[in-house]
């Protein structure tokens, strides 16, 4: 359960005053949002009631520091207000996303064939993903491997209800940003809502294993997971710069279980595997992922790659009661690779979604 009262009801009336100044210059003196006006000021900014350059002054000022806690919670609060969301008879507080921000080094989208291998060991899975500036995102993978991203939602449910995973392609879901998306292009650096797809899943997912781009963003993140109220979620940034669990490097973050966090810490040698250079596993383009990504998960591959889809596919097991620690979680991840079951789950997954 969320911490905070649902966001207050808002007057449909355009020409009610909105808080966006007030805001603005709470910010320019120095001063941090509440999650109650920062849901006032996102509710306003994603109905269209203000101007490109309310809103561009506003992200502009938020970008010269680390949001709060609040102030992603208030944020997504109205997202999710504003999503489209998928049905399923799936208890939400049993589903799994394994969304990151992006804005990280690229290796190969480590978290979309994680999400492949979880589903195969039992976790309902809601994979949140788009398309990404380099072109390498979780949707122009899926779409490489043969996935319908574009499936609609009754589809979703039908994957979700089915066989436990669907792909939720975030721009069929948040038909609201289009009154943010054109500021947020002219801007040209990241702002808030760089944060803010993984906390935004369609289906609003109970447990979550989410990267961030920087170390800076980790605890206001938990914070925020805190306040929002989740299941079970891990946040994590590596020490060589992903937003994904490394191969190369120790991964620090926060877990958090309800209202508790706790600092969260991992590093490839915990689960027996050889600590490699990032080179290793870093793809050089959409196809050399996309053929990276098949060969893991028919289990041709048994390279450093494949240990990283172990991690954080065992990790995501753990993260769901699959497993009662990440040892054994990263254990059984290669068990469903070699057994073939996260293939069949791929080939389900394109198949459903290939039916109209």
């Amino acid at each position: 359960m969320s911490n905070h009262s649902p966001p207050p009801e808002f007057d449909e009336n355009p020409d009610r005053p909105v808080s966006i100044g007030e805001a603005t210059e709470q910010l320019l003196s120095g001063g941090t949002l509440s999650y109650e006006l920062t849901c006032q000021v996102f509710e306003s900014m994603m109905t269209g009631r203000v101007h490109h350059a309310e809103i561009g002054a506003l992200l502009g000022i938020l970008a010269t520091r680390v949001p709060t806690g609040d102030e992603i919670a208030g944020a997504a609060t109205i997202m999710r207000k504003h999503v489209r969301k998928v049905e399923t008879s799936v208890d939400r507080t049993s589903l799994l996303d394994t969304a990151g921000t992006g804005g990280a080094p690229k290796t190969f989208n480590v978290s979309t064939a994680a999400a492949i291998v979880a589903a195969a060991g039992g976790a309902n899975v809601a994979k949140h993903g788009n398309k990404s500036r380099t072109g390498r995102g979780s949707a122009e993978l899926l779409e490489g491997l043969g996935v319908n991203i574009r499936a609609p939602l009754e589809v979703q449910t039908r994957c979700l209800d089915e066989f436990g995973v669907c792909f939720c392609f975030a721009p069929n879901h948040h038909p609201a940003t289009k009154h943010v998306m054109p500021v947020r292009k002219a801007l040209g650096f990241p702002t808030i809502f760089n944060l803010l797809g993984p906390l935004t899943n369609p289906v609003q997912a109970g447990r979550q294993l989410m990267g961030v781009y920087g170390e800076q963003f980790l605890a206001p993140v938990a914070k925020a997971f805190q306040e929002l109220g989740t299941v079970h979620t891990i946040v994590m940034h590596s020490e060589d710069g992903l937003d994904e669990i490394s191969i190369s490097a120790k991964t620090r973050g926060y877990e958090i279980r309800g209202s508790e966090i706790q600092p969260f810490c991992c590093e490839p040698e915990q689960f027996g595997f050889e600590r490699v250079e990032r080179s290793l596993v870093t793809t050089n383009s959409l196809s050399e992922s996309i053929e990276l990504v098949k060969k893991i998960l028919n289990g041709q591959e048994d390279g450093p790659a494949r240990n990283m889809v172990m991690m954080s596919s065992g990790v995501s097991l753990y993260l769901c009661g699959l497993s009662d620690s990440l040892e054994s979680g990263v254990k059984e991840a290669g068990h469903l690779i070699q057994s073939g079951k996260a293939q069949e789950i791929l080939e389900k997954l394109i198949a459903y979604t290939s039916t109209k």
